[in-house]
């Protein structure tokens, strides 16, 4: 018998070339996608870095810092109210920075910024106050008392009575308070109405010129060396191991315990020098 002829099938294999061809479109198609990822990095990294700046403690205070001065300067008339601005004065225990001192005819004004989010809980005698975000809670220096150092840092350098230095705190970043605050205590632009509330003068145009004249000579130049010296001091006073000194005399504090009266039993901390020196601190 005959047999039937098989059909011819071609073997050969497929040219090369087309692989390399559907490699190359696809490559094609993925260059505009790359390109797009690297424009978006190119922007987007640099962002992600700003944003983590401007979370940090050191920009949140100059940002504060920079928005009081803006309202103040927006609010005060220039030619009543002279500001200077990261006020840095010798003390017993080192020094003390001051954000901003107005000096008027109507007083003297320290005025302390606090950028903060959140809710803010204290009292005027409480030695700490509380900042609550959400479920997170942090405690913080009741500015009342930081502020008071500041004020005493004034009298003692321009050599004026209590009555005529008076202290100021800011919030600013929108923080709300929880607690009913003192009336030198306040919002943004409130720092600027509780300085125009006072009316009545205590100083004439040239002592308010000749008081100007002795902060800028008695304060420490405003530099980044003047300005790290300080926080150097600040860590080294909060040290657990460092001598408390007192903030009136320098002379040491001592640690004592309150023998009469509603705190009988509890400590606190003395000047070493009484009854000479009399300032006492809560523990």
């Amino acid at each position: 018998m005959a047999r039937l002829a098989r059909p011819a099938f071609n073997q050969s294999r497929a040219p090369p070339t087309t692989t390399h061809a559907t490699g190359g479109s696809m490559n094609n198609a993925l260059q505009p996608i790359f390109a797009l990822l690297m424009s978006t990095l190119s922007w987007l990294i640099p962002l992600m870095l700003v944003v983590s700046i401007l979370r940090t403690p050191w920009a949140k205070g100059h940002i504060g810092e920079w928005f009081v001065r803006f309202m103040l300067r927006l609010r005060l008339d220039k030619a009543v109210y002279f500001p200077l601005h990261n006020v840095t004065l010798a003390t017993p225990d080192g020094s003390t920075q001051i954000d901003h001192v107005i000096v008027s005819r109507f007083g003297i004004f320290a005025v302390e910024t606090k950028n903060m989010q959140g809710w803010i809980f204290g009292s005027e005698r409480q030695a700490e106050w509380t900042q609550k975000i959400y479920k997170r809670t942090f405690k913080f220096q009741n500015p009342l008392r930081q502020n008071y150092k500041h004020t005493k840092a004034l009298e003692a350098t321009l050599q004026m009575p209590p009555d005529t230095v008076h202290s100021v705190i800011v919030f600013v970043g929108g923080s709300t308070f929880k607690t009913e605050m003192p009336t030198s205590v306040t919002y943004g632009g409130g720092c600027a109405r509780f300085i125009l509330s006072f009316t009545q003068p205590v100083f004439d145009d040239q002592q308010v010129q000749d008081l100007l004249l002795a902060l800028r000579a008695g304060r420490m130049a405003p530099t980044r060396a003047t300005h790290m010296a300080h926080v150097q001091q600040l860590k080294e006073r909060h040290t657990p191991n460092a001598e408390r000194k007192c903030p009136q005399c320098g002379s040491a504090m001592a640690l004592r315990t309150a023998k009469a009266g509603a705190n009988a039993g509890k400590q606190f901390w003395g000047c070493s020098t009484f009854p000479k020196c009399r300032v006492m601190q809560k523990m």
